[in-house]
């Protein structure tokens, strides 16, 4: 006999995977339940002769063919010992692969024998082990699954597993299985800086702890976290007049609607609305709030939309250029020997613009401050200059006034400030310095100033009062600012200012911890106060004085209680924290553990309060109960005494815990949020209907976007396009990292509808519809209006260009492009990979690399050079199943683009035949056409199996066969929801057990 020169891998015809569960069919055998004696009766009968006539003399004990030996398997006890293997001969007999075509043939009826004994072993054994949860083993947290889970335990994405390696995926193509999230001491070494790093972002509240988007080790890193989270609250607030005056026409011209519900719709302050809609509607005789009230009216006569929303903003600046004329400027204070520059004053003259907000300064408006400054003392400032004019007549004059005071009582010159220059320089505001934000304005000193008093009582609800005051008192708690801008104080005052460099105040200096004392503060107040006084300081200036240490003092003595006050808090959050960390109640003997490390710090490592709160962190997230999934792992059978027991031995139930942190895993890819956790507290996950509807809940969460980048990210191969470089940008200069990050959202999306809304799962497949940005809209040729450049929106008739649905996304046909031409083979491989889930094997060594550049392709097309690679039978056998899907595409080009020609200039050709000869088919809407006629079951099975493999965390195993064919029965009988396969998932007796052993059992 000639034995064929050939790797096995290499030659055999693919076969699809729905083939393969032909196994699991009614048809197996006449014997529909067969026992084990009647197995090895036959496999002693039918299938040893068969094996050692047709096979052994390839697959022997001597050198076997593609390494595989089926000379051991003389018994059924051998074949149950190896069932892939088997697998893959009861594919190779049906398909008519095995034995070679040049090779002498069984008889039909013998092939058919043993393909039908080995489906119906694979069927006895799935049968008899239904249900197996299968070996899982204590694994770490992939590195998404830390990144994620690291985001939704600090409420920031800092993603500390940047610099770790990748992690291997298992056979099905997912990095979460316990089969390759292995540990290494190197690795270990990583994730302790990872915990390190995560640590550093802490940030210690009166009540409790935070985390910042950054490192928040520094002054600097303490402040920026404050100040940005109060002036982004500051953004966020309805302040643009001309919101308010196009809400006060709507409520009129309406006639049906309230002011309240107006305000809801035009997101504008109810509190300010009413007053502005009362004060517009009021009868103002004279000065600018008649003037508003004319223009008003005539606002309330327009009737179009956009009209009215250009009017509102004109009324808006009317306001505005009024309201800064009625502006007054303050002088500076001065005592002879310091500096203008000083806190008091700075304080002092901070003060008045604040407390004049709403008001009007007459005195001060009419007789502005003569301009003194070291640039210019002869110049006031241009935007400083005030014009008013007022009748002669002293009645017309009050009644004037009282209007002009109405009108800025209802429209301040400012809702808040949130930049301030060093104003007491006299420059210009608009020449002023930038960026200063809450600053208090003093020179070459940190301190901040709060000014929002017309947006807090004006605008904010009693809700949001309580959340800007939570912000400004943390400022100072966080940042320590009063302790700061007080030894900015005593600095300054001996440098700059040289005020205080006289002997008698020697015994303060800023560097000098003592410094911050009461009595020392009490004490240099006294000093200062009478030096000022004996340099001829006026009452204001004293005054001003006198104000300033006494608010700095209580400012100081609020955050040094605060902080002593707060320790506690934070060794509760702390354990907070690692319940959150361990997904699950801590017992008291973690919680005094926990204390213990802290105590530890504190009195034998001399840390402060600060450092010994991050080492804590650090050991929380060094722990195996937080990046350890516990969950999974077997289970000594010795410690499972009173577990309440699933079907069959060898499995316990997970416990709530345990199933609830395997729900947030596979759906977001996370740990469980505190809902799920006290559903798993209140042992609330205990039924189908519980499970059930808290599933649901989760797939409507933002959160199962973790489980669309991880699994469909995995399954689709796009997970890493976000880093993909292969396109040529000299070439393409539209792939943007803009246009990259699109397509790599564009998938995500669409699985995060479908997954939300509960779609059918052909959706994939046939949908007309897809998401686009600005950006891939462009790319597509599409005419869409979106406006904001980062808005995505859904395009349901996105088949006019061509798109919709998975197969014609960009991201997909770009991943598998070479760079300077399209790839038929690339991308017909991942359709009959990754959506058909045919087993594909890896090409011959010496396969010639088509060229990399599609205008070098000389005179034939691509078409012409694929036929001529089929002409090779090493090369044939796999491309006859690959290149009639991939032609399909030719439409469009390297970066997905829709193109008539290619890059030399040829008409593109995109009419094909499909694998078997069955079907013809052009474009996208021919492969769509071919896949649901012929193949849709394939997309369906693999959908399945994929999900299930990600779902359990492993390789499916033979068991879960049965489980597969569940989840296609109950899709089919329900409009292939997607919640149905996660239902079937999630209910299944492998998702909701796990395997119990005995202390002795051998693996």
């Amino acid at each position: 006999m000639t034995r064929t020169p050939l790797r096995l891998a290499a030659t055999m015809t693919i076969v699809s995977i729905s083939q393969m569960l032909a196994a699991f069919t009614p048809a197996v055998s006449a014997q529909t339940s067969p026992d084990e004696q009647s197995l090895q009766r036959d496999f002693s009968k039918s299938v040893a002769p068969f094996i050692a006539e047709h096979c052994l003399d390839c697959h022997g004990e001597n050198d076997p063919e593609a390494k595989l030996d089926l000379s051991p398997y003389r018994s059924l006890t051998d074949v149950r010992s190896a069932h892939p293997v088997w697998e893959m001969v009861m594919k190779r007999i049906a398909a008519g692969e095995m034995p070679p075509a040049d090779e002498q043939q069984p008889a039909a009826k013998s092939s058919e024998a043993v393909v039908a004994w080995i489906r119906a072993l694979r069927r006895f054994e799935a049968v008899k082990n239904e249900g197996d949860p299968g070996r899982v083993v204590a694994r770490r947290l992939s590195n998404s699954e830390y990144d994620y889970t690291i985001r939704d335990l600090t409420g920031v994405d800092i993603r500390p597993t940047r610099e770790f390696p990748i992690d291997a995926a298992n056979e099905a193509g997912f990095d979460n299985s316990a089969e390759t999230l292995s540990m290494s001491p190197a690795l270990l070494r990583r994730y302790l800086t990872a915990a390190r790093h995560v640590s550093e972002h802490v940030v210690l509240k009166p009540n409790g702890i935070a985390f910042a988007p950054h490192p928040a080790m520094t002054d600097t890193d303490k402040d920026k976290y404050c100040v940005k989270r109060i002036v982004q609250f500051y953004e966020r607030q309805p302040t643009d007049l001309a919101d308010y005056f196009f809400a006060a026409w709507q409520f009129t011209r309406s006639g049906e609607m309230t002011l309240v519900a107006v305000a809801d719709r035009r997101q504008v302050s109810k509190k300010y609305l009413t007053r502005v809609v009362a004060a517009l509607n009021s009868n103002e005789p004279v000065g600018p709030f008649h003037e508003l009230q004319s223009k008003w009216a005539e606002l309330k006569e327009v009737v179009g939309a956009n009209d009215a929303r250009r009017m509102s903003e004109s009324l808006g600046e009317f306001v505005l250029q009024a309201r800064r004329r009625l502006t007054a400027t303050y002088p500076n204070l001065y005592v002879e020997g310091n500096h203008r520059g000083s806190q008091p004053f700075v304080l002092w003259k901070n003060r008045q613009y604040a407390k004049h907000r709403t008001s009007l300064n007459l005195p001060a408006l009419l007789n502005p401050p003569a301009a003194s400054t070291r640039r210019n003392r002869n110049k006031q400032p241009a935007d400083e200059k005030k014009r008013l004019d007022l009748p002669e007549n002293s009645s017309d004059r009050s009644t004037m006034v009282a209007s002009i005071e109405r009108f800025c009582a209802t429209f301040p010159d400012a809702f808040y400030i949130s930049e301030r220059g060093r104003d007491y320089l006299g420059t210009p505001r608009a020449e002023q310095e930038k960026g200063r934000l809450l600053s208090a304005g003093f020179h070459s000193m940190m301190g901040y100033f709060r000014d929002d008093q017309p947006l807090y009582d004006m605008v904010l609800s009693e809700n949001e009062q309580r959340e800007l005051d939570t912000l400004w008192r943390e400022l100072d708690f966080v940042t320590a600012a009063p302790m700061r801008q007080y030894a900015g104080f005593l600095w300054f005052e001996r440098t700059d200012s040289r005020y205080m460099r006289d002997p008698e105040f020697d015994f303060v200096r800023a560097e000098d911890r003592a410094a911050l004392d009461e009595a020392m503060i009490i004490r240099l107040a006294k000093l200062y106060r009478a030096k000022a006084k004996r340099s001829g300081g006026s009452a204001t200036a004293l005054e001003a004085i006198d104000k300033y240490f006494s608010d700095i003092n209580k400012q100081i003595r609020w955050v040094e209680n605060a902080r002593r006050q707060a320790e506690s808090a934070h060794l509760t959050a702390i354990t907070e924290f690692a319940q959150r960390a361990y997904r699950r109640k801590l017992d008291k003997e973690e919680i005094d553990s926990i204390r213990s490390f802290y105590r530890k710090l504190r009195d034998d490592e001399e840390l402060t309060h600060d450092q010994a709160i991050q080492d804590s962190i650090v050991s929380i997230l060094m722990s195996p109960k937080f990046f350890y999934r516990m969950d999974l792992a077997r289970v000594d059978a010795s410690q499972t005494a009173g577990a309440p027991k699933s079907a069959g031995a060898n499995r316990t139930r997970l416990s709530s815990h345990e199933l609830a942190s395997r729900l947030s895993y596979f759906l977001w890819s996370s740990m469980p949020d505190q809902a799920l956790l006290a559903r798993a507290e209140n042992n609330s996950l205990a039924t189908d209907e519980e499970i059930v509807i808290e599933t649901r809940r989760m797939l409507n969460d933002e959160r199962v976007k973790g489980m669309a980048i991880e699994f469909a990210g995995n399954w689709l191969d796009f997970r890493r396009f976000q880093d993909h470089n292969s396109v040529a940008r000299e070439r393409f200069a539209q792939f943007t990292d803009e246009l990259r990050e699109a397509m790599f959202e564009e998938p995500i999306r669409f699985f995060v509808d479908v997954a939300g809304n509960d779609r059918s799962i052909l959706d994939f497949l046939y949908a007309e519809h897809t998401f686009v940005n600005p950006v891939l809209a462009k790319h597509y040729g599409m005419s869409v209006e979106i406006g904001d450049k980062a808005a995505w929106r859904l395009i349901p008739n996105a088949s006019k260009s061509d798109r919709g649905g998975l197969l014609a996304m960009a991201v997909f046909l770009t991943k598998n492009s070479p760079g300077l031409r399209t790839s038929p083979v690339k991308r017909g491989y991942w359709v009959a990979r990754r959506v058909l889930g045919e087993t594909i094997p890896a090409p011959p060594p010496n396969v010639p690399e088509l060229p990399d550049d599609e205008t070098k392709l000389g005179d034939l097309s691509l078409r012409e050079i694929l036929a001529r690679h089929r002409d090779n039978k090493s090369c044939a056998g796999c491309h006859d199943r690959i290149d009639g899907l991939g032609v399909v595409f030719e439409g469009f080009g390297p970066i997905g683009e829709r193109r008539a020609n290619d890059l030399a200039g040829r008409p593109v050709e995109q009419s094909t035949i499909f694998p078997g000869g069955r079907a013809k088919g052009s474009g996208i809407s021919g492969l769509r056409k071919y896949i649901r006629n012929h193949r849709q079951d394939e997309f369906v099975e693999n959908l399945c199996r994929k999900l299930l493999s990600y779902a359990l965390g492993r390789s499916l195993i033979l068991s879960d066969e049965l489980l597969v064919e569940e989840m296609k029965q109950k899709l089919n009988a329900n409009g292939h929801r997607f919640s149905t396969l996660i239902e079937t998932i999630v209910l299944s007796s492998q998702f909701r057990n796990k395997r119990v052993f005995a202390s002795c059992d051998k693996e």
